[in-house]
């Protein structure tokens, strides 16, 4: 499965099939028992997360590909080594490759356009291909085929983000903590003195609760172990056997326990601080407390810093001294280690209050564009009607100098009549004189 560790190195699980458990000290399943399913990949957080689970499933149905990656070994993956033999698998995996890479690129493109339209003006061009360059996990020179240095530029971005996800899981969870503080403060200072004293006292009560919770196991150590095994596999804290309790806990048998295999085991030191039914407990701050306690057992247990833990290193780790000697206190949780310091939340409160600005000025800017928006709609409304107006005068006037239309006839026929204009401007018809004919005989003779 795939976790928040080093890509490079798990990859080698990934791909490769899970290796079968040793036989244990527990009965064996029926055979009409249906196995359980195997748990669904987490997901990464990697805004390309889709595409290297894909790329991943492919590769796994290459037999040729498979057995080269359960030869190679981690530093095999991270140099690029194994991403040569991507030249070797057959055409058909090379063909989804491709097309995986065609609806990455597709996806990555979408999205530079929503955010460029969104920012800039319509007409602005812009240079996508230029834009690709900064996604790191693919090769953006070659947007249709899926090559060996995609693979590459995969593996090794991948191995970079994830290696910087606890880093910035802290960071987040810091500005959190220093919200919920500044929040707090501000709002007791919008108190009068009474109740801001009240208030801080109900507070101060609430605190103290939230402490007074049993003493927790440091993680990773005997004792720990040894109430996971009594408590939650309901066995003989007397044989505790660490061969057992590892292959107990390695829920997918691929004989490493990785990052959410280990932090499952701290889900009952967790239930000893934090209950989801108190709406006093954050549950933020919970999975914080998970997440420091599993770099606790990852920086006292995975000796070559792969964030795995095999079996070899987790017998290791029982074997030393510290194992069987915890804290006389115990762990230490969230309470004994703030978040933040004040000259941080000061920093925070002084950025929070820029911004706070920032957003003011552009609310006052907008209102202002909204109000000249209102104006101009005004001014458009006004002519609209205008417009209407005349539009109305003229169909009017040209009703007025229409003619009437002929009145029917007694038997319904139309009867034309001359119009009043027509009849007046009309001359009365002159009836011509023809001269009456001469006589032969009142014609004088011309010749003599």
């Amino acid at each position: 499965m795939l976790s928040r560790g080093l890509l490079a190195a798990l990859l080698l699980q990934l791909l490769s099939t899970p290796a079968q458990p040793a036989p244990l000290d527990r009965p064996e399943p029926k055979k009409e028992e249906v196995p359980p399913s195997p748990p669904e990949t987490p997901d990464t957080g990697l805004y390309y997360h889709r595409y290297l689970q894909e790329v991943i499933q492919v590769l796994e149905t290459d037999g040729h590909f498979r057995e080269k990656l359960q030869a190679a070994n981690a530093e095999d993956i991270k140099s690029g080594k194994l991403s040569r033999e991507l030249d070797f698998v057959s055409h058909h995996i090379r063909t989804k490759l491709d097309e995986l890479k065609r609806q990455e690129v597709s996806r990555l493109r979408m999205l530079l356009k929503a955010k460029m339209d969104a920012a800039q003006e319509p007409e602005v061009q812009v240079d996508h291909l230029s834009l690709l360059k900064q996604f790191e996990h693919l090769d953006p020179q070659n947007q249709h085929t899926f090559e060996a240095r995609d693979l590459e530029l995969l593996i090794q971005t991948a191995t970079r983000d994830l290696a910087q996800y606890d880093a910035a899981h802290h960071e987040e969870f810091k500005r959190y903590e220093m919200l919920k503080e500044h929040e707090r403060r501000r709002y007791l200072d919008s108190l009068g003195e009474e109740q801001r004293r009240a208030e801080e006292q109900r507070l101060e009560e609430q605190k103290q609760r939230h402490r007074q919770h049993p003493r927790l196991n440091v993680p990773g150590s005997q004792a720990q172990l040894k109430e996971v095994w009594e408590e939650t596999d309901g066995l003989d804290p007397t044989e505790f056997n660490p061969k057992t309790f590892f292959r107990l806990h390695d829920t997918n048998s691929d004989g490493i326990l990785d990052e959410q295999e280990l932090e499952a085991l701290f889900t009952k030191e967790l239930e000893k601080v934090y209950d989801p039914k108190n709406e006093d407990d954050d549950m933020r701050e919970m999975e914080e407390e998970r997440l420091r306690m599993r770099e606790h057992v990852m920086k006292t247990v995975d000796t070559n810093q792969d964030r795995l833990v095999t079996l070899e290193e987790f017998l290791l780790a029982t074997q030393r001294k510290e194992f069987e000697e915890a804290a006389p206190k115990g762990w230490e949780t969230l309470e004994e280690h703030p978040a933040y310091t004040e000259e941080e939340l000061r920093r925070f409160e002084a950025e929070l209050a820029a911004r706070e600005a920032e957003l003011a000025a552009q609310a006052q800017r907008l209102s202002q564009e909204s109000k000249a928006l209102d104006h101009s709609q005004g001014l458009l409304e006004a002519q609209k009607k205008e417009l209407q107006q005349a539009v109305l005068h003229m169909e009017q006037r040209k009703q007025q100098l229409s003619p009437a239309p002929p009145a029917p006839g007694p038997d319904g026929q139309l009867l034309f009549q001359p119009h009043p204009e027509t009849e007046a401007q009309a001359e009365p018809a002159v009836e011509k004189e023809v001269p009456a004919p001469v006589p032969d005989s009142a014609v004088p003779d011309s010749q003599p």
